[in-house]
């Protein structure tokens, strides 16, 4: 067996990663075109996709730490190593419930650096402090200053729901990132980081020279890790993983990339990304769990899918979007495709050139069941309690052939929700919520869902049975059952050779509950 690595998993540093002799994942080839260009960056990717680490390598690079990056990529191109003052701001890990949260961050920050370069104001303003900052030290040290912002969108999506307060957080940060223009003179490089890129015209409106390498795909593997990247960084894990599963080494990265791997953040899809908190956090478990969605799901985001009436069985189809839908996001669109995207719950799947237009979908199966399991208490009523609904039971009772104790499961499940005001939407949520019962049931066991005309609403694959469900909303079980005679839903499987059983199902809106379920 392989020995085991010093794994950098929620290391975001890049002096500790490489000092700790933990393994590195070489990302500086990046930098010299960056550093060279110097305009100012922007780039937008998913939560525990490595920008705080990339964030880090670029500091400790323009602190002319040469003895870091001794034998990485960029160590064999740069010969000067200059050393610049660098300006860190970092946002993660801060509460922001008003703006005196923000400028309390702002303040300690500014404080520590005005220790070393110079306090030149007595103004408490942050706006006004940044920028006397920034000439400062440009004066005490003879080199231009770098800006480096690390999740600059964080106070933004704290109180996405609040827009009285997202709109006095947003003119205190475009006053703030207004310096970034007017102190031009006096600066060498900003990089900028974040998972949404909403707001980025209003926030940085002033910054016209800003330069968003999101979907450039010369830097789709900027962050996250590649395949190639993977098999020749990681080959001792995998090997341990393959055994420690019984497994061949194939196998194991076949489970890989169909769990983890599957993003792309330019035009060019042939580049597959893998996230790297749950490449990581699988190699350290040495198994193929769901890691990404532990780390925290906003909220807010599942809320806006459900109340946006978002067509959830999309997810599983291809949704055409145009390159602006990608690229600007507004909180009073009532489109959620570009936080679902910008999030990293669906990612590019294609692209059109003819019709500038991207195919968008899910990118693995830690993200289709992860989402799918926070969006199913929302739809039953529960807003966001995820401890009453154990999708193994509706697995272990479909596994039994208990359909009865299956359907008083869902009952339980709708008498025990608050009782809702908007009928409408109550329904839809029913709908909703049956959908994703039967994809989650998909995680362990072959089970479709309708997704199209002409096919019956569920069918469920165990060892010795398929079962084929059939729902009516204030109709009646016998219809159902009967729908699955009349349109032949069962003659896709009468070779199959295993027991086939119908089930015809009723729900009432009324009663708001399955009022009769017939099998046969």
């Amino acid at each position: 067996m392989a020995e085991r690595r010093n794994l950098p998993i929620g290391i975001q540093t890049f002096e500790k990663i490489k000092t700790g002799n933990a393994v590195y994942v070489d990302k500086t080839r990046f930098i010299e075109s960056l550093a060279r260009n110097g305009c100012p960056y922007f780039l937008s990717r998913p939560r525990r996709f490595g920008k705080s680490l990339f964030l880090s390598t670029l500091r400790s690079y323009f602190e002319g730490r040469r003895d870091l990056f001794e034998g990485l990529d960029i160590s064999r191109t740069e010969t000067e190593w200059k050393q610049y003052p660098v300006l860190y701001f970092d946002f993660t890990g801060k509460n922001y419930a008003s703006t005196d949260d923000l400028k309390a961050n702002l303040d300690d920050i500014l404080s520590g650096y005005e220790a070393i370069y110079g306090k030149n104001t007595e103004s408490n303003d942050v706006e006004i402090r940044f920028r006397n900052l920034i000439k400062a030290a440009h004066n005490k040290t003879g080199s231009r200053v770098v800006v480096l912002v690390d999740e600059y969108d964080k106070p933004l999506l704290q109180n996405v729901t609040n827009e009285a307060l997202e709109d006095d957080i947003r003119a205190v940060l475009k006053g703030f990132y207004g310096n970034l223009k007017s102190e031009d003179a006096h600066i060498r490089f900003v990089f900028i980081t974040g998972v949404t890129r909403f707001d980025k015209v209003s926030i940085f409106s002033d910054l016209n020279n800003l330069n968003d390498i999101s979907l450039d795909r010369k830097f789709t593997g900027i962050c996250g890790i590649t395949q190639e990247e993977l098999e020749k960084c990681f080959a001792p894990e995998i090997e341990s993983m393959a055994e420690d599963n019984g497994i061949s080494r194939e196998e194991c990265l076949a489970l890989l990339k169909k769990n983890y791997d599957g993003y792309h953040f330019s035009k060019d899809t042939k580049t597959d990304v893998y996230n790297p908190f749950s490449l990581l956090k699988s190699f350290s478990e040495s198994d193929f769990g769901s890691y990404w969605f532990g780390t925290g799901t906003p909220t807010f985001l599942t809320r806006m899918i459900r109340d946006s009436n978002f067509n959830y069985t999309s997810l599983e189809d291809d949704i055409e979007v145009g390159r602006h839908t990608l690229e600007n996001y507004r909180l009073d669109s009532r489109n959620v495709l570009p936080m679902l995207y910008q999030a990293g719950y669906i990612t590019i799947k294609s692209y059109e050139k003819d019709l500038d237009c991207f195919t968008l979908g899910l990118p693995n199966n830690e993200v289709r069941y992860g989402l799918y399991e926070n969006l199913v208490p929302l739809y039953a009523g529960y807003d966001g309690r995820t401890d009453d609904i154990e999708i193994v039971n509706f697995l272990k009772e479909i596994r039994a052939g208990k359909v009865d104790e299956f359907m008083e499961r869902i009952n339980n499940i709708f008498a025990s929700a608050p009782q809702p005001t908007n009928q409408k939407q109550y329904e839809l949520n029913c709908q909703a919520f049956f959908w994703l019962i039967f994809k989650l049931i998909g995680k362990f066991i072959l089970c479709e869902v309708k997704n199209g005309k002409g096919r019956s609403d569920a069918v469920v694959w165990e060892k010795d049975i398929i079962y084929v469900f059939e729902f009516k909303m204030d109709g009646s079980a016998k219809d159902a059952l009967e729908q699955i005679d009349r349109k032949d839903y069962l003659i896709p499987y009468q070779n199959d050779g295993r027991k086939l059983v119908k089930v015809g199902v009723n729900y009432s809106s009324a009663e708001k509950q399955l009022t009769e379920w017939i099998v046969g």
